[in-house]
């Protein structure tokens, strides 16, 4: 299982906004510049995140983000869910591209699905917080990897 990009990023804003524990509103581009990513893809993430009620945007200028949550309201497995367009690991898991020819006899397919049902079950026990415990070191990590524009 692969989470595409989109998630990816959605989780690193989370944790990026989580350890820097509401102490002033953050730019995407602040984050963008941290993760060394488009502020173009952060954009649309962070729209989202906050469209489903996980960040709050603080529009004008002193504006930026912030956690509408605290990180231990902030499901793991529930972020996936909601970022992920589909989990399809195979063909035969999307009935309107499915053209295997061993659909009808094919036990894999059932196989499959539990396995993914394992990993999303897995994702469902941890939360924001989890992911944080160790902030210190989380914090010191992207101060470390981070650069100001121009630089």
């Amino acid at each position: 299982m692969r989470l595409t990009n989109y998630t990816d990023y959605s989780l690193r804003v989370l944790i990026y906004l989580a350890i820097n524990k509401q102490e002033h509103l953050v730019k995407i581009q602040e984050i963008a510049d941290t993760y060394h990513i488009s502020k173009n893809h952060l954009m649309k993430v962070v729209h989202q995140l906050g469209k489903i009620g996980y960040l709050e945007n603080v529009r004008g200028r002193n504006g930026g983000l912030k956690l509408a949550k605290l990180p231990i309201d902030i499901n793991i497995g529930e972020v996936v869910r909601q970022t992920e367009d589909d989990f399809h690991m195979v063909e035969c898991f999307d009935p309107n591209k499915n053209a295997c020819a061993l659909a009808p006899a094919c036990t894999l397919k059932g196989v499959l699905k539990q396995a993914t049902q394992a990993y999303l079950n897995v994702l469902y026990e941890y939360t924001l917080e989890d992911l944080i415990h160790n902030s210190d070191s989380l914090r010191e990590l992207l101060n470390q990897h981070s650069y100001k524009v121009g630089e």
